[in-house]
C-alpha cells in the first residue's frame, strides 16, 4: 500500500503554464503527480521506447506522455513541450533523464536548460523519497510512505554564455541543487556537498 505525504502541493500555482523540475526514482512519480494535482493537466517527457510496449504505449497515450528521444536534443519533443505549455498545462520534466530506482541522485542533464531557453514559463522544484521501497515492501505487505516536496519558482538567467557547454551543465547543477535542498542527505548523490552558486544561473519568483 502506497501513502502519499504531500503537503506541499498548495504551493503550485491554480492556472498558468510551468515547468516542473524533478528527481525521477520509478513508475509511481508521474501517475502519483497528475493524481494529486487534478484537475490541473498535467503532461511530461517519457523515453520513445517506452511506446515500444502496447500497455506502456497505452498508459502514456492517456495520460498524453510526449515521446523523447534522449540520445539527443530531441526538438521535436520540444516542439510539443512548448505547445503543451501554451495549453497551460504543467510540464514535467526529469533533468537526469531515467530513473534512480534507488531514489539517489544522478548527475542532471542539460536538456531542461535547452528547452527554458525557447520559453518563458517558470520552473518549480518538486521532489519525490520514500517509493523506492515499494515493491519490496509491497511483498512483506507492508506500507510505502512517498514523500513530496515542494521548492521555490525561479527562471533561469541566460547571458551571452547561454549556448555554452560548460554554462549549460552550471545552470543544470544549479537546478538539481533546488531538488537536492528538498531531500534527505542520504539521497543527494552526486550533488552530495555540490558547491554551487545558485543565485548566479536563477532567478527566484515570489
Amino acid at each position: 500500500m502506497l501513502v502519499v505525504d504531500a503537503p506541499d502541493l498548495d504551493q503550485f500555482p491554480e492556472k498558468g503554464p510551468l515547468i516542473v523540475a524533478a528527481n525521477h526514482i520509478n513508475f509511481l512519480d508521474a501517475p502519483v503527480l497528475m493524481t494529486e494535482l487534478m484537475p490541473r493537466p498535467v503532461t511530461g517527457f517519457a523515453k520513445k521506447e517506452s511506446w515500444d510496449k502496447p500497455f506502456l504505449a497505452f498508459l502514456f497515450n492517456l495520460w498524453q506522455g510526449i515521446p523523447i528521444d534522449r540520445s539527443t536534443a530531441d526538438f521535436e519533443a520540444f516542439k510539443a513541450g512548448k505547445i503543451a505549455l501554451n495549453e497551460e498545462k504543467i510540464l514535467a520534466v526529469a533533468p537526469e533523464g531515467t530513473r534512480s530506482e534507488d531514489g539517489v541522485l544522478t548527475r542532471g542533464k542539460p536538456g531542461i536548460v535547452l528547452l527554458a531557453g525557447k520559453l518563458d514559463v517558470p520552473i518549480l522544484p518538486i521532489a519525490y523519497y520514500g517509493q523506492e521501497n515499494f515493491l519490496a515492501n509491497l511483498k512483506r505487505l507492508k506500507r510505502t510512505p512517498m514523500h513530496v516536496r515542494v521548492g521555490k519558482p525561479f527562471r533561469i538567467k541566460f547571458d551571452e554564455h547561454r549556448h555554452d557547454k560548460a554554462a549549460l551543465q552550471a545552470i543544470t547543477d544549479s537546478i538539481m541543487l533546488e531538488i537536492a535542498a528538498l531531500i534527505p542527505s542520504q539521497y543527494h548523490g552526486e550533488y552530495a556537498g555540490f558547491a554551487r552558486d545558485k543565485k548566479k544561473y536563477l532567478d527566484y519568483l515570489d
